[in-house]
């Protein structure tokens, strides 16, 4: 098994000790005639290492089939990127008798100072093709309404 890191979609600016990683690590598993294969193009120099060819190869992949994707992300009424919620979003919307259904490709992020009974009472749902960064608590306390 080897890791890759692969790059997250762009967000907005934060300041360093509350920005999210930049990258997420991924682990797949490889036939030794992949993984020779891989080695092989790494030691005569097409790519700096295995990550290098994995990001490449799953950067192509993504550009073939963009419209696609770009379709769906339409159709499902997904949000491309960096979606982040911090407690003054939820507490708006608690106090507006909302619940946020929330929908993204890429990153959603909710603040760490977000308890776990406000993100309960704010949030009906969360639909996230990619990461999703909140505290363990919060996420336990939305784990039947995670998609």
């Amino acid at each position: 098994m080897k890791k890759a890191n692969l790059p997250k979609a762009p967000g907005k600016s934060k300041p360093a000790q509350s920005r999210p990683r930049e990258t997420e690590k991924l682990t797949i598993n490889l036939g030794m005639v992949d993984l020779g294969q891989i080695d092989l193009l790494v030691q005569e120099r097409f790519y700096t290492n295995r990550s290098d060819l994995i990001r490449t190869a799953i950067r192509n992949q993504l550009a073939l089939h963009a419209e696609i994707i770009k379709q769906t992300v339409t159709r499902k009424s997904l949000v491309l990127g960096l979606q982040h919620y911090s407690r003054q979003d939820l507490e708006t919307a608690r106090a507006a008798g909302q619940k946020l259904r929330i929908q993204a490709l890429g990153l959603i992020s909710i603040a760490v100072d977000v308890t776990p009974e406000l993100a309960k009472a704010a949030i009906d749902s969360i639909t996230v093709l990619g990461v999703l960064q909140a505290s363990a608590g919060v996420k336990t306390a939305l784990a039947g309404r995670i998609h």
